[in-house]
């Protein structure tokens, strides 16, 4: 139920947007270069199950739905982002991620990072860069996580149906797309 009485009851991201649109465009930006951006080690896809992962880790069934639909649009193996999620240790994920994922969920979890969780990243062929995308990318859905839960949203079933074109398309599958499509980026 929305936190917001000026909302409906079952208001979702949209409609907080387009009824408080200030901050939005900005972040909408960071996404894209972030998520979206073709300058990074990472692949759209990764970056997906990225923040995925850390919703949830954050339970934010909200945000986790709609990035663990984004990671498959993207080519991501959905089975894996939900053993990711039962079971972390055992979980089928491309031993070059496992140790960005251990930052993030560090990061995410307020436990401290040492040297050796960096130090892994770099042994995986990650560069600084990767590092702080990760950093970023993290620090985004943690925030994106409480904003969510704190407005109270309600996650959109249309979020688990779109088809992969829709969601890849270059135009289409940008934040800021989304938000001008939606109303609250003009």
């Amino acid at each position: 139920m929305s936190s917001f009485p000026s909302l409906p009851i079952r208001a979702d991201l949209e409609h907080l947007f387009c009824t408080f649109p200030k901050g939005a465009k900005p972040l909408m930006e960071l996404h894209d270069q972030l998520l979206r951006s073709e300058d990074s080690e990472l692949e759209i896809a990764d970056r997906e199950l990225l923040t995925a992962y850390v919703s949830g880790l954050n339970t934010c069934t909200y945000c986790f739905g709609a990035h663990r639909t984004m990671a498959k649009a993207f080519g991501a193996d959905p089975d894996v982002i939900d053993a990711l999620m039962n079971d972390f240790e055992t979980a089928p994920i491309d031993p070059k991620l496992r140790p960005l994922l251990i930052f993030a969920a560090k990061v995410t979890t307020r436990e401290s990072v040492l040297p050796g969780d960096t130090h892994a990243i770099f042994e995986a062929g990650w560069s600084e860069a990767t590092l702080h995308e990760v950093l970023m990318i993290t620090c985004l859905y943690n925030f994106m996580n409480r904003l969510v839960d704190g407005a109270g949203l309600a996650r959109k079933a249309s979020y688990e149906r779109p088809s992969a074109q829709e969601l890849t398309d270059k135009r289409n599958g940008t934040y800021t797309g989304w938000g001008k499509r939606a109303g609250f980026i003009s």
